[in-house]
């Protein structure tokens, strides 16, 4: 049994408040003292990063679509090794997880796995004694989620708070009045990266500031030390190869491996921190560049990986860095093992709206009004750099692009009937992100590739 004090920050819905409160509480327990690990139920990538910053440590995911659930645990322990207190922010609602799944995924869903008390942020600015109808039927709708404890957002004042308090039968743990300075931009998917945010920082020294002054921090811990201790062991990337890096032990250890290049900066935000460390386990030295600025890629490069992003925020100056364009280009041409997932996708195709991006794909990528979001089990069309044909893997696809064709003439993966993607026995292209936690034969795969 290990000891983890951790809890969940949930919401009746989207939109209630979850990252401010999330990422301030983590910002604030940080500048007290605490080493805190902050975890993202679900698989987006943007709320971890803005994770990272508060923590000064990696931010992490948990989603039992993509990795299973009984990696939930050891993924929650790896990433928390060594912090005094993890904070887990939930995803959409508090009960909603993946459509047709009866919940599975959802914040409930990872908060029963781990065993861990929930604090609900709840926005009352349109309400006020039916906020407690709403909060008694959140704790009572599923006798195995836990909720601790409330905390009251936009309030119109004191007197309004006061009245949504008294119909509440749980402590609320801190009230939040409407302050726009504690908003995070929006952009066409999502909350702006913090990467691309330079006031990210100073933003964060005022939220952690206000929610030092707004929730009681005491009080939060004490919710997170109820947590019992969790029955498990970390997850453990050289275990998760099976045994597969003993091959590569030598460059696991020196860190004189061949070179995978992983795209950065600005344009590129979005990948897991497991994939990085899988790499690694692997013998493999992972260099980071940037597609926007950097002339060259980085010496002795053997393998690419281009994860999300927002390329099409970008697009000029990756049109402007022609030298790196072309070189990416020859080594693809020349086989050089590449991964490539949505913003990846976007960056080598021919064009990106009306701009030419690096055309190692025969297809061209514009914006369109249309949002994709999908949830998937893919089915592996071909046998190629990743998987093989008929091989079955959890992924996510959300975006406002599209490109065309959609599928090459051998596509990565068959999804809802329709194959999408691009491959080759050095390439695998598509609008699905994968966690190589979850699939960790993919990380091999392309390392055995990569070590070729």
């Amino acid at each position: 049994m290990t000891p983890l004090p951790r809890v969940v920050i949930a919401a009746p819905a989207t939109g209630q408040g979850k990252t401010t409160v999330a990422t301030g509480l983590m910002a604030a327990l940080t500048r007290a003292g605490h080493v805190v690990s902050g975890h993202k139920v679900g698989p987006d990538y943007i709320d971890p990063g803005y994770h990272a910053l508060a923590c000064g440590r990696p931010g992490r995911n948990l989603d039992p679509h993509l990795v299973g659930e009984e990696r939930i645990v050891p993924l929650l322990l790896h990433g928390a090794a060594g912090a005094d207190v993890a904070v887990v922010e939930g995803v959409m609602g508090l009960y909603d997880g993946k459509v047709g799944g009866q919940g599975f995924a959802s914040t409930a869903h990872v908060a029963t796995l781990t065993r861990s008390p929930i604090v609900l942020v709840v926005d009352i600015s349109r309400s006020s004694r039916s906020i407690g109808a709403v909060v008694h039927g959140m704790a009572t709708y599923d006798p195995d989620v836990e909720i601790a404890g409330v905390v009251l957002n936009q309030a119109g004042s004191p007197r309004h708070a006061a009245e949504v308090a008294d119909s509440i039968d749980l402590p609320v743990l801190g009230t939040i009045g409407r302050d726009p300075d504690l908003a995070v931009p929006s952009r066409h998917l999502g909350l702006v990266p913090a990467a691309e945010r330079d006031e990210a920082r100073h933003a964060l020294d005022t939220l952690a500031d206000r929610i030092a002054e707004l929730v009681d921090l005491d009080a939060v811990l004490a919710v997170a030390r109820s947590a019992p201790d969790l029955d498990g062991d970390p997850w453990d990337a050289v275990g998760a190869l099976g045994g597969f890096e003993a091959r590569f032990a030598r460059t696991s250890t020196t860190g004189d491996g061949p070179v995978v290049a992983v795209a950065g900066g600005r344009a590129f935000t979005f990948r897991y921190a497991e994939t990085e460390e899988l790499l690694r386990a692997a013998g493999c030295t992972v260099v980071g560049f940037d597609p926007m600025t950097d002339a060259c890629l980085p010496d002795g490069t053997a393998g690419i990986y281009l994860g999300g992003g927002f390329p099409e925020v970008h697009a000029r100056e990756l049109t402007g860095n022609v030298v790196l364009r072309r070189e990416l280009a020859a080594a693809i041409g020349d086989g050089v093992p590449t991964v490539a997932e949505c913003a990846g996708l976007l960056y080598l195709c021919s064009s990106l709206d009306s701009s030419p991006m690096v055309g190692a794909i025969d297809a061209a990528a514009a914006m369109t009004e249309r949002l994709t979001l999908r949830y998937p089990t893919m089915t592996a069309a071909t046998d190629n750099l990743l998987t093989r044909a008929g091989e079955q893997v959890t992924g996510h696809e959300f975006h406002r692009t599209q490109v065309a064709p959609y599928a090459g003439e051998h596509p990565a993966w068959t999804v809802d009937g329709q194959d999408v993607g691009f491959t080759s026995p050095t390439l695998h292209a598509s609008y699905l992100h994968t966690h190589w936690a979850g699939h960790p034969q993919l990380a091999q795969r392309f390392a055995e590739a990569v070590h070729g």
